[in-house]
């Protein structure tokens, strides 16, 4: 693990914003420290570079996490796109895909409560980063063949999840 970690026990938890800077410093991504409240950065995926953004409402103890794949959605594919966002919202977990009205920018938004110390561990900050990652590169073909191919929602998250499934 590389030394911007290595003071840190993968179980006991940190500053949040600290924790993330650590981590975005050992992957090698570019990071900026806006506030002990937010960091951002950019973390090259298998499609895209995708903008992370993280946001610690420290009142609530929550820490938001953004991964925008760089997709903005035109006026006349928002319908179809609001179609695919509710299906591939089902196969989700954790976080959801959503489309902001203001510029019509696509994103996956995960908040995760800390507890009462407010402390993010190393795990959960690997588990939280990797997870927004994982589901943008998961999805991107689904959006792309939506915006770019005019397949249907349906026919863009069949065809993106097949080819998924066959890369190993």
């Amino acid at each position: 693990m590389a030394n911007a970690l290595r003071t840190f026990d993968a179980d006991v938890g940190s500053a949040p914003m600290d924790m993330l800077s650590a981590l975005f410093e050992a992957r090698g991504w570019q990071c900026d420290v806006h506030s002990t409240e937010e960091i951002s950065g950019k973390v090259k995926g298998s499609w895209a570079t995708y903008q992370l953004r993280c946001i610690w409402r420290r009142e609530d103890n929550v820490l938001q996490l953004l991964c925008l794949p760089d997709i903005r959605v035109s006026p006349e594919k928002r319908a179809p796109a609001t179609d695919l966002l509710a299906l591939v919202n089902e196969q989700m977990w954790l976080g959801h895909f959503e489309l902001w009205s203001d510029g019509g920018m696509l994103l996956f938004r995960h908040a995760a409560m800390l507890g009462d110390e407010g402390l993010l561990s190393l795990t959960q900050a690997q588990a939280l980063v990797e997870t927004a990652i994982e589901e943008c590169d998961r999805f991107y073909p689904a959006f792309q063949f939506v915006l770019w191919s005019d397949k249907s929602p349906k026919d863009a998250l069949t065809s993106a999840m097949v080819d998924a499934a066959g890369e190993a």
